[in-house]
């Protein structure tokens, strides 16, 4: 129904982000929100509308691959929107279709929500049915690998970055054993930077 929309965000959350287009705000989930920009005009955002019985949810995505890749993902029995967020919102599309092609179910569990049986369902319902996503498959977050919680002088970033966190399905006990090397990394200075590395690390560890 809706294929992008072109607009202004003008509120982040840990979330979901709202772009005002043509005075009117609309609510975009998104697997990072962070990876947009305030006040920023003009921009794309890709979308891809969830109907449920009790809600109607407008999803968003910076790209087009990024999108394909959620509705693959929302096809498998036992993933549905929120699952496929956090997978995501690891910044590395390519490694979960690597995962997927050569069905490395350890890798996959790795991501919240994801056990053994759901791993498996990806890869019987997914392989071999994403190699034009492989190819062609770009995100802006895909380059860095997911830093979150951090570094004392940008408590405000470490502090969204680990509610973003906690709203993509990682519990307090995961997310506390990474927050002292986030706040050791001085190399980390945005939100986005400590989402990326707190995956980054999330991941690692399980």
């Amino acid at each position: 129904m809706y294929d992008y929309i072109i607009g202004t965000a003008t509120r982040i959350t840990p979330e979901y982000i709202v772009v005002e287009q043509q005075g009117i705000g609309w609510q975009l989930f998104t697997p990072n929100p962070f990876a947009f920009q305030m006040d920023k005009a003009d921009v794309k955002f890709y979308t891809h509308l969830h109907v449920r019985e009790d809600a109607q949810l407008l999803f968003a995505f910076q790209s087009l691959e990024e999108r394909e890749l959620f509705r693959k993902l929302i096809q498998v029995s036992g993933i549905g929107p929120k699952g496929a967020l956090a997978i995501l919102a690891s910044g590395n599309p390519q490694q979960v279709i690597q995962a997927i092609e050569q069905e490395d179910e350890k890798f996959l569990v790795k991501f919240p929500g994801v056990g053994k049986k759901t791993a498996r369902q990806m890869i019987l319902d997914l392989k071999g049915k994403l190699g034009s996503l492989l190819d062609n498959i770009e995100l802006a977050s895909a380059q860095d690998e997911l830093p979150l919680f951090g570094v004392h002088h940008n408590k405000d970033e470490l502090e969204d970055a680990l509610l973003a966190l906690a709203a993509l399905g990682y519990s307090e006990k995961e997310l506390a054993k990474i927050r002292i090397p986030l706040e050791n990394n001085e190399g980390l200075n945005t939100t986005e930077d400590y989402m990326k590395q707190a995956l980054k690390l999330l991941l690692k560890q399980q």
